[in-house]
Parts: structure tokens; sequence; C-alpha cells
């Protein structure tokens, strides 16, 4: 199977998953906004934006830099794995099993407090996680990865439904979102090759080595990514934050396949740079931002000419009002694509330590804003000071990894797919009010007709794809 068909098909399981993940998503939103309503949705929004405050703060970056060590030759590849999630496993059971008490020093509800310890216990399982995602997209096995998400969100759905048929109350339904994420995490391992606790001195060396930077880069990404989160709820109501938290969750949803992609291209990207192929990292590294548009952008654009009834079918009617919030969150979706992409790359040609100061003033510069805008304008000054983060990240990392990679992404396929997601945004918005599962039908018939129809994907990628030979991948 050739590279491009191997990627294709992985590319298509992850997509069928997130789907599949997506739609239980979305299911479980309209469970717990229609049973919580606004205000405790809101102390929902604030407990899991606190915990994942903290969760990027102590990401440490274990998902890029397994997925890149995992991708170079220098260590056996199971001992590699070994120490990488004995690592994980410490660093997570000390950072998120003690940093989420700190919300008892806040002036939230009491509500929100102990959520937040009890979702803690689902951040370590998020941890881990990373080290298992990255394990299974650098062997491009990431059907495993998919299932155990469906897995995850299955586990959760059911559990809310039953919280809400037998009227358990706010903190038991948090206990299932804890739940559902064990699941997923539980998944993930039994599907792993065996894995032991093991701290190789060389190893962790090299491990150390390759995370500091990355470690400073998250932080100071954590800061810009979710600084909004943890600082709306100390200027605005609990109904603003639930309103602004449900939005957020249609734009995580974009982000999460942002990351998802990305994910799928990274070790062949840094296979390639590694081996001074030279021609190899140019064609992924273009092909890398080309499937990021292609995916991102058309989501983007039916989200902001959906916003409103889409959140009142997801949400309920109560949180109509959350409609232009997710228009105006989901133009940050362009910064998202060039910051996923180009910040990869600088990981994979070893430059995230030139990237920091990008990542350093970006936090400055964002916390600054929500502290000076939020107050003024509440949820506005929010998702305003979120764009200009993320078009700040992505065209700075673009001018770095250009700088040191020496590719420059062309721009043909990307000016043929912002034309395709533009002409589906508008015809969508010109059918409203239509039913907004016809809406998303008819807007993937006009994008799907329109990629077709620019050639988006050129007919002998569409032939790789699809046909059947015996060459072994990289």
């Amino acid at each position: 199977m050739s590279q491009v068909r191997k990627i294709a098909h992985n590319t298509i399981w992850q997509f069928a998953g997130k789907i599949a993940s997506v739609g239980l998503g979305l299911v479980a939103v309209a469970i717990m906004t229609r049973v919580l309503g606004l205000e405790k949705f809101g102390w929902y929004s604030t407990a899991i934006g606190f915990l994942q405050f903290i969760g990027i703060l102590t990401d440490f970056g274990f998902t890029v830099v397994t997925a890149n060590l995992l991708s170079e030759p220098a260590f056996d590849k199971n001992k590699l794995l070994n120490n990488l999630f004995s690592w994980r496993l410490l660093t997570a059971l000390l950072t998120q099993g003690l940093i989420p008490l700190t919300i008892f020093f806040f002036p939230y509800p009491a509500e929100v407090k102990w959520a937040a310890v009890i979702m803690s216990l689902s951040f370590i399982g998020v941890s881990l996680n990373q080290v298992f995602v990255a394990y299974y997209r650098t062997k491009l096995e990431t059907r495993v990865q998919a299932l155990g998400e469906i897995t995850g969100r299955v586990v959760l759905v059911v559990g809310l439904a039953l919280a809400a048929w037998g009227n358990w109350g706010f903190l038991p339904m948090m206990a299932v979102v804890t739940l559902g994420s064990i699941a997923y995490t539980s998944y993930l391992w039994l599907k792993c090759q065996p894995v032991k606790f093991e701290f190789e001195k060389e190893i962790s060396r090299a491990i150390f080595k390759k995370i500091w930077p990355t470690a400073l880069a998250v932080i100071f990404n954590c800061f810009y990514l979710q600084g909004d989160r943890f600082i709306l709820p100390l200027y605005v109501s609990q109904s603003d934050v639930g309103l602004y938290g449900a939005a957020y969750r249609v734009l995580d949803i974009i982000m999460q396949s942002a990351s998802m992609l990305i994910g799928i291209m990274m070790p062949l990207i840094t296979y390639a740079w590694s081996r001074d192929l030279k021609e190899e990292f140019t064609k992924h590294a273009q092909r890398a931002f080309d499937l990021m548009a292609f995916f991102i952008l058309p989501m983007a654009i039916g989200a902001m000419a959906l916003a409103n009834p889409l959140m009142r079918f997801v949400a309920g009617k109560e949180f109509g009002p959350s409609g232009p919030i997710l228009a105006l969150l989901a133009v940050a979706a362009l910064g998202i694509n060039f910051g996923m992409v180009f910040g990869h790359i600088v990981l994979s040609v070893n430059r995230q330590k030139q990237a920091l100061w990008i990542y350093f003033s970006d936090a400055v510069l964002s916390v600054i804003g929500y502290f000076i805008f939020i107050p003024k304008f509440g949820v506005w000054g929010a998702a305003w000071v979120t764009i200009f983060s993320e078009f700040y990240a992505g065209l700075g990392l673009l001018l770095l990894a250009g700088y040191f990679s020496k590719f420059w992404p062309g721009l043909r396929a990307f000016g043929k797919i912002i034309l395709a997601s533009v002409i589906m945004g508008l015809t969508v918005k010109f059918f409203q009010p239509l039913n907004i599962l016809l809406s998303v039908a008819l807007g993937c018939l006009v994008y799907g007709g329109l990629v077709l129809a620019l050639r988006v994907i050129s007919r002998d990628t569409w032939q790789e794809v699809l046909r059947r030979d015996k060459q072994l991948p990289i």
C-alpha cells in the first residue's frame, strides 16, 4: 500500500471516527444543556475551562514529542514508548492530581469547585492519551484511536441519558463525564503493545532535551488558548459563561479535527526531515497544509453561516444567543490552520527553541488583551482576543518554519478551497430558514461538487488513493 493510500485510509478512519464522535458529543452537549440549563451549564463550563487551563499548562507537549521521537531512528521503539509512558504518568499524577485543588482559592460557586475535583480524574486519562494517540498515529493505525474515542463517547452519552432520566443532579453528571474519559483511555491502553514502567537514563535525557522547549511553548500556548475561559468567569455571570462555553464547544471540534489531521502527517514530515529527504519533506508538508485547509475551512465557514440554527439545534432555544458568538469564534479557524501546520513543522525540524518568542509574546499580548477587553466587552472581548492570538501565532510560525525549512506552501489548492467554502457558505445561508440537517447535507453536496469541479485534489492523488498495490510505506 502506498504512502498516499495509507494516509488516505487513516484519514478516512479518523474522520469516520470523528464524525461518530462529534455526533455523540453533540448528543451529550444536547443532554447537558437541556438538563442543566444556562446557569448550571455555566458551572460546567467554568470547571472544565479551569481544568483545561491546567491541562494545557502541564501538557509538556507529550503528543508531538512522542510522535517526533518515535519517528526518529535513535532508540529502540519499545524502550522509548515505555519511558515516555512512565514520565507522562508520573507528571500527570503530580500535576493533575494536585494543582486542580487550587480552585478552592477562587471565588467560584461551591458546585464548580467540586465539579473540578471530580473531573480532574479524567484529565489524568487525557494526559496518558497523549502518548497512546501519538503511538497509533506514528504507526498509521488511527483506527484504534477512532474506536477508542467512540467507546468513550458511548459511555458518556449512555451515562448522561441515565443521569437525566434518573434526575441525578449536577455533580453525578460530572462523574459521568469522568467515566467517559476513563473508558477512552482504557481502550487505548488495552489495545497498545504491553507497556511497563521504565526510566532509562539515556532515553530520559533525550526526552527532556526534546521536551523542555516544547513544554515552554505549550505553557505559553495555555495563556493565549485558554486564558479567555479562565479569566471570563471572574468578570461575567455564569449564564454568560454558559453561552460562551457552548459556542466554544463547536470551535473545539474544529481544533480537534486540526490536531487529528496534522497528527497523521507529522510522523512522515519528521521522518523525511530527519533523513534529509528534502523532496519528501516538501511533499508531505504541502499535503498537510492542503489537507488541513480542505477539512477545516468549510467547517469554519459552515459554522459561521449556520451558527444560530446550529446552536439552537444542539443546545436548545435557551442557548440561541450563543449563535453570534460561535460565528465570531469560527473566524479563528484560519489562524488555527496555519498555527497547527507550521507549529508542527517547526518541531519536526527541531527549531522549537526559536519558536518560543512567538508563543511567549502571544501569551503576554493575549493575557493583557483579556484583562483589558473582557471587563469592558464580556464574551465579545474574549472572542476578539482569541481571534487575534490564533492569527498572531499562525503567521509567526509560518515565517519561522519557512525561514528554517525553506518550505513555503503553494496556495493554488488553498485558494480553490477558500472559493469552494465561501460559495458553500453563501448557498446554505441563502436557503435559510431550512432544517439544520438538510442545511448540512446541502453544504456537503455543494462543497463536494465544487471540490471535484475545481480539481482541488489532483487526478494522480485520487488514483494513488484508490489503486491497489503492494508498495510498502516508509
